[in-house]
């Protein structure tokens, strides 16, 4: 009865309406390699809404994430107490960092963006869409083009799933320290204080 239904509508729910085709999915993704190219893409509707065209220079890549916490394997060697830590807090999604690691296999490529497409308890599945920029094709696309003279856009946080993990989703109240970056926040409110604290100091010592 699925099938009936447009396609979105189905991936909205999978868990009811692919279920049995999610199972068999899921059971042969698990036997592929961590990184596989795909010749077209498993949600169609999702990856056109998303940039995606059948031409040449579109490559699709399926990636896999492993879940979980992220701890580092026990350490053996010695090293000073404060590197002794075991756990690391990511401040990017599992979806950002499966960007990164296909863009890393495919160098040649400047990251689109992703969609989900499966999940299970020990892994996620994002599907990446790459861009060649060095392909005539898309040299001469003026529809994408522009992705030409945006290098490395992954690492740099400028992809869909990047600009969420930066909080640039959002404007207005609750969003005021997000822009530029919050980095770029952050040094401006430590050369403020800096500012602020040389000041009082100067003060004091004329005041003497």
């Amino acid at each position: 009865m699925w099938a009936c239904l447009p396609e979105s509508k189905a991936w909205k729910v999978p868990s009811e309406q692919l279920k049995e085709l999610n199972h068999e999915r899921l059971i042969q993704w698990r036997k592929q390699p961590v990184t596989v190219r795909l010749e077209r893409p498993t949600r169609i509707d999702r990856a056109r809404s998303l940039g995606y065209k059948a031409k040449q220079g579109f490559i699709i890549v399926r990636q896999r994430v492993l879940r979980g916490g992220r701890q580092r394997p026990k350490i053996v060697s010695g090293r000073r107490p404060k590197h002794y830590g075991r756990r690391i807090d990511p401040d990017i999604s599992y979806q950002q960092i499966a960007e990164q690691r296909a863009i890393k296999k495919y160098k040649n490529c400047e990251v689109l963006n992703s969609y989900w497409v499966g999940q299970d308890g020990l892994f996620f599945w994002y599907e990446v869409i790459l861009v060649d920029i060095a392909h005539p094709v898309i040299k001469a696309d003026q529809h994408i083009n522009w992705i030409l003279n945006q290098h490395g856009r992954v690492f740099r946080g400028l992809t869909s799933a990047g600009k969420k993990s930066r909080g640039l989703r959002w404007t207005g109240k609750g969003s005021e320290h997000t822009r530029p970056s919050k980095s770029a926040d952050y040094r401006t409110k430590v050369r403020k204080q800096y500012t602020a604290d040389y000041r009082t100091k100067v003060r004091k010592q004329y005041r003497r």
